[in-house]
């Protein structure tokens, strides 16, 4: 099969699409032929060395993936052959992978903005419940445009919780239509939402590590209602982070439900092929997207 590999740490050049030995599921997995694969954030940072060395090279790259299900490994109930699937497993950027969670994917949903929804899924449920926000209070996050923010933003609202949003001034009008209230990110952010805050701010998520932390601990009055997944210096200041999965296949199971319910979307910004996966994690470093970035497999 092709698959995207790496054989040192580096820059977005030492993937390769290359030809590799298929994976096949074992117990409590499925494999499926991948159809589209989502770019996360982690996916480049474990690519650079960011987190130094973690594993055997040469090694694939990529946790998100939507497509078919071709082999079912033991102790899988619920899921067949020819199901259309999307989940969580590892080395995602390839004709075929192994997820170790998984969701039918809905019939109106394609496989390509599927693969983008199971990380950033997981992240708000998890970043929600971790932050202790509850129905009728008000949220900010700091970095609402990407693909966490759009999974943040639009899950909060369905539980009632008012959100305000910070983003780009192109990004502004994209929050409003999940319905955020945006704001425009940078100096003055306090200022700017207590504009349209005046009942304070309840909690607050920092999802874009912009060195936000003081401002989100002043506007809450409170640093255990602070959260990052992005600044690992948040501690320092009273406030949390969270970077562990929890619960991937409930919160994969609830994305899908959302989305039935019409409550639900992460577009897709910016489609790459197989063959152009450094160019896909380029993009998803710089940032500024709004939604998420995929690969696409014939």
């Amino acid at each position: 099969m092709k698959a995207v590999r790496y054989a040192a740490y580096g820059g977005p050049e030492v993937l390769r699409l290359v030809e590799a030995e298929e994976p096949h599921a074992g117990p409590r997995q499925v494999r499926i032929a991948v159809r589209a694969a989502g770019v996360n954030g982690i996916d480049w940072k474990l690519r650079s060395g960011m987190f130094g060395t973690t594993g055997p090279l040469p090694a694939g790259s990529g946790v998100d993936a939507a497509g078919v299900v071709d082999e079912v490994g033991d102790g899988v109930e619920g899921v067949a052959v020819g199901d259309a699937v999307f989940g969580t497993g590892s080395a995602t950027y390839a004709e075929y992978a192994v997820l170790t969670n998984w969701a039918a994917k809905p019939s109106g949903l394609s496989f390509e903005e599927a693969a983008g929804y199971p990380v950033p899924t997981e992240t708000a449920i998890r970043i929600l419940g971790q932050v202790g926000i509850e129905p009728g209070e008000t949220l900010l996050v700091s970095g609402a445009s990407g693909g966490v923010g759009s999974a943040v933003v639009q899950i909060a609202r369905e539980r009632g919780i008012t959100v305000i949003g910070t983003a780009g001034p192109r990004n502004q009008d994209y929050l409003r239509s999940l319905g955020a209230v945006p704001v425009v990110y940078g100096d003055g952010l306090a200022a700017r939402v207590r504009a349209v805050a005046p009942g304070g701010v309840d909690a607050a998520l920092d999802i874009a590590g912009s060195g936000v932390i003081p401002e989100l601990i002043e506007l809450t009055g409170d640093p255990a209602r602070v959260l990052s997944i992005a600044d690992f210096s948040a501690p320092e200041h009273g406030a949390q982070v969270s970077s562990t999965p929890t619960g991937t296949a409930a919160a994969l199971a609830e994305a899908a439900r959302l989305f039935d319910a019409g409550a639900f979307r992460i577009g897709v910004s910016q489609a790459f092929p197989l063959a152009a996966a450094g160019e896909a994690q380029q993009a998803s470093q710089a940032g500024h997207a709004t939604g998420r970035i995929i690969l696409t497999v014939p």
